[in-house]
């Protein structure tokens, strides 16, 4: 598998374009954690109101044993302390239901926040990256040695502009029939060069 071109321009705007993603991917992260942090300060109402709940219902339910505790004083006096301190009770779970809502919110909020921009740059990263793998692998298994030229030769004057075949010769096409090597070389490097490789030497032929 071809992950990186040959080509040494070509290799190192491929790895700037990776940790550049790297970057991005990060940066959105850790704004995505700032947003999951900051949303949580939304709860804070809730611990609040959880926790004077909590001490509402205790000390009512202190007093009713302290009540309860005393001589001559049956369940009766008890009683109206310890159902009040249900009150507490309601009121402490409805501040921990907030609480878990806003925690709640607060994570949703973070992994949409990091993630939409992620995947949406990151989903062009990719195309682009496996384009050039899928296309590179392919032409380095057809590329062994220079006799291999001739058909990237052949895809060069198919596929490239008309400028660029007339830079390299008034006839293409008949160089390419008559098997002129320094003109088919030429084309096949275009070719190749889009595919981020180095044509063979001419010494592989020898393999």
């Amino acid at each position: 598998m071809k992950l990186y071109a040959d080509l040494p321009a070509r290799r190192f705007a491929q790895v700037a374009a990776d940790l550049l993603m790297l970057g991005w991917i990060v940066l959105w992260a850790r704004i995505g954690m700032a947003v999951h942090a900051s949303t949580l300060e939304l709860a804070e109402p809730g611990r609040r109101l959880e926790g004077a709940g909590r001490g509402f219902r205790d000390k009512l339910t202190s007093a009713g044993d302290d009540v309860d505790d005393l001589p001559l004083l049956d369940d009766k006096v008890a009683t109206p302390f310890r159902e009040a301190a249900a009150a507490g009770s309601s009121i402490e779970d409805a501040g921990r239901d907030l609480v878990t809502a806003v925690e709640r919110l607060a994570t949703t909020l973070g992994w949409v926040t990091a993630l939409t921009p992620i995947l949406i740059v990151g989903a062009f990263w990719l195309a682009a990256r496996w384009r050039f793998v899928r296309r590179a692998t392919a032409a380095q298994s057809l590329v062994d040695n220079v006799d291999d030229l001739d058909l990237f030769a052949l895809r060069a004057m198919a596929n490239q502009p008309l400028q660029r075949l007339a830079r390299i010769s008034d006839d293409p096409a008949g160089a390419w029939r008559r098997g002129d090597a320094d003109v088919v070389r030429a084309l096949a490097e275009l070719e190749l060069a889009d595919c981020g490789l180095r044509p063979p030497s001419p010494a592989a032929t020898d393999r």
